[in-house]
């Protein structure tokens, strides 16, 4: 089984949709035996669903957020998963800043999965405001990350 964590800021844009859209990849290619959960740096939205307009993006591409509530990231995530995906440098700083001694989870940025753009990170669309271009690298990552699980 392989447990896979998407990590953004406050856990109701990038990393939810990230969550739904993988897990809906993850579906149509089969790969029934992963465990897929999205959690926050901050705590600020916990248990509140996505950002309306970030569900409404998506569900115009076909994809549901509607079911997930945001979570705060915690140390025991690093025990709970063996993949944590951060949207960006930012993220991974704070998740680094969390990991507990000789554990070696990895922590990666998840734009290192998408063949097709020279960015790094995920922009936060709360602010951009441009919730396709996340929907965009999303998917892309989410196709080189079920590649490399293939």
């Amino acid at each position: 089984m392989t447990r896979i964590l998407f990590v953004c800021l406050g856990n109701i844009c990038r990393s939810p949709t990230a969550e739904g859209i993988f897990t809906q990849h993850a579906k149509d290619a089969g790969l029934s035996h992963l465990t897929i959960d999205s959690a926050g740096t901050a705590s600020w939205h916990s248990g509140k669903p996505p950002y309306e307009p970030m569900q409404d993006a998506c569900r115009a591409r076909g994809y549901d957020l509607s079911p997930l509530r945001a979570r705060q990231f915690t140390a025991q995530d690093f025990y709970d998963f063996d993949l944590v995906l951060v949207m960006d440098q930012s993220n991974m700083d704070d998740v680094e800043s969390l990991r507990p001694n000789n554990l070696n989870t990895p922590v990666q940025l998840f734009l290192e999965y998408a063949n097709n753009t020279e960015l790094t990170d995920v922009p936060d669309p709360y602010y951009t405001r441009d919730f396709d271009q996340t929907i965009d690298l999303v998917e892309m990552a989410s196709v080189g990350l079920i590649a490399s699980l293939g």
